[in-house]
């Protein structure tokens, strides 16, 4: 397959020092990966969504989400959609439709060839309405679960041990919270620096830290002696310091570009790109097929 070229820029709320260029070759495709962070600046960020708008081949954004899920319902976040509502002409992205598909794949793909996530462990989830999909497989590979939606996005220390419980209960508080601000939800910006240990019996009673690694990194302990981390976005910073913590394993679900591991948003883009297809034409399951015939398989470190 002749070589082609496209150009993915993803538009972030995080933080600036976390920018990264890649570049990778995939089914004979050359993608040129940007990623860029407005430290929480949503302006900023519909700004530069408009700039690159018609410019590259997809976009996507970072720091935020354009849909949440709680069982079967889906919720679109106002600012995130008003963000994409800034792009006109070309596909823009979330990363959602990897975590509903892709990531639901990576638990049963680590079950078979690491022997865990398993029966009776304990995962701590840090947004179930963020990853329902990683959600749902965990609990379908009989791990016990502690959803900390409430406890992340809320600073509430109220765990919900039963996805069908907190279904119920987010269902009837989305429709209000699906309107505020994420910086009111979520690390945003420099705060994704920041760590302020808060919520530690819940990281010590899990074997397995899943979700979103801003989430869970804002409010680690000392120390995670043996356990077991499932997310993505992570720097070699990142990676370093989960070992010094006492880490003992790290998975991704996909493998680092340039040393860098991105997030779901991303690799949604690069799915997007490589189908070469209108948005609209494109669904999820899709994804999972393509990556495989691009040999992308989720990545496992051993720390310590």
């Amino acid at each position: 397959m002749s070589s082609r070229t496209k150009r993915i820029v993803s538009v972030s709320l995080g933080s600036a020092k976390r920018n990264h260029r890649a570049e990778v070759e995939l089914l004979g495709v050359r993608l040129l990966v940007e990623r860029i962070g407005t430290d929480g600046n949503v302006k900023q960020a519909f700004e530069l969504l408009k700039k690159y708008d018609g410019q590259v081949d997809v976009l996507s954004l970072g720091g935020i989400n354009i849909y949440l899920r709680a069982g079967k319902k889906i919720f679109a976040l106002r600012e995130g959609r008003r963000l994409a509502a800034a792009v006109k002409h070309t596909p823009v992205v979330d990363g959602y439709g990897i975590k509903d598909t892709w990531e639901r794949l990576m638990i049963n793909y680590l079950t078979k060839t690491v022997g865990w996530p398993r029966a009776g462990q304990t995962a701590l989830i840090c947004s179930a309405l963020d990853r329902w999909g990683l959600a749902e497989a965990l609990a379908a590979a009989g791990c016990k679960l502690i959803i900390g939606d409430a406890m992340f996005s809320l600073g509430i220390a109220v765990p919900f041990y039963s996805l069908h419980t907190f279904s119920r209960v987010a269902s009837i508080a989305l429709p209000l919270f699906r309107h505020f601000p994420i910086k009111l939800l979520y690390p945003t910006g420099k705060k994704q620096h920041k760590i302020r240990p808060r919520f530690s019996e819940f990281y010590q009673k899990a074997d397995i830290l899943a979700g979103d690694f801003h989430f869970l990194h804002h409010y680690f302990p000392a120390r995670l002696d043996g356990k077991t981390v499932i997310s993505s976005t992570l720097t070699l910073l990142d990676k370093e310091d989960l070992r010094c913590r006492g880490v003992r394993w790290l998975a991704t679900g996909m493998p680092a570009i340039n040393g860098r591991s991105f997030g779901a948003n991303v690799w949604e883009a690069i799915c997007v790109a490589l189908l070469d297809k209108p948005l609209a034409e494109i669904k999820p399951a899709m994804y999972p097929p393509l990556l495989e015939e691009a040999g992308i398989k989720p990545e496992v470190t051993r720390l310590n």
